[in-house]
């Protein structure tokens, strides 16, 4: 009989002790945020094969920075802030292979797209991004660019700008809470 997937309500504490080297508790919780990571990915990303890289890469974004996650917030806001940037990643990653394959204006018109779709999926997720971090407050936006964009730890964010750790958290949070509704609307 396969393993029931832990509720999101046991993620946090599962992680927690993940946290402390319990590697069963680390799998369960991996397994259970698997539907989660998959849903981010292809809300950003319709090109299954380049789903499923993005999957792995979030998977390994998550397993590098374990140790950064506050058992005491909830884990899914951690999970989508980690998604959504590789899956921006991944489709920058395909913009800039776009651009490189035909690099002079001969080859440009003499060429037949037929990526055009990804490329400007690409082009949409950079502007949305861009739109997006440009409705927050410069402080916030200032970490969200450092700590997600960047790939800085915490601790480098809060040297970097003068702030400790748990400012840079609480304004991730404030960051994160406003980027979600401004995604609803």
């Amino acid at each position: 009989m396969p393993e029931e997937l832990a509720s999101e309500q046991e993620w946090p504490g599962l992680m927690r002790r993940a946290q402390d080297g319990d590697q069963t508790a680390y799998g369960r919780v991996l397994r259970a945020m698997l539907p989660a990571v998959r849903a981010y990915a292809r809300h950003l990303i319709h090109d299954e094969a380049l789903v499923e890289d993005v999957i792995q890469d979030a998977l390994l974004t998550i397993h590098k920075l374990r140790h950064t996650y506050d058992p005491a917030r909830p884990m899914l806001p951690w999970i989508a802030a980690i998604s959504s940037a590789r899956a921006v990643d991944a489709l920058r990653k395909v913009g800039r292979s776009r651009r490189n394959e035909i690099s002079d204006e001969i080859a440009l018109s003499e060429a037949v797209d037929t990526g055009t779709g990804a490329a400007i999926e690409a082009i949409a997720a950079k502007s949305e991004v861009g739109r997006l971090l440009g409705t927050l407050p410069p402080r916030q936006r200032m970490v969200v660019e450092m700590v997600k964009l960047r790939e800085m730890s915490l601790d480098d964010a809060a040297r970097e700008s003068r702030m400790s750790v748990p400012a840079v958290k609480a304004l991730l949070h404030r960051a994160f809470v406003r980027l979600r509704d401004q995604r609803r609307h």
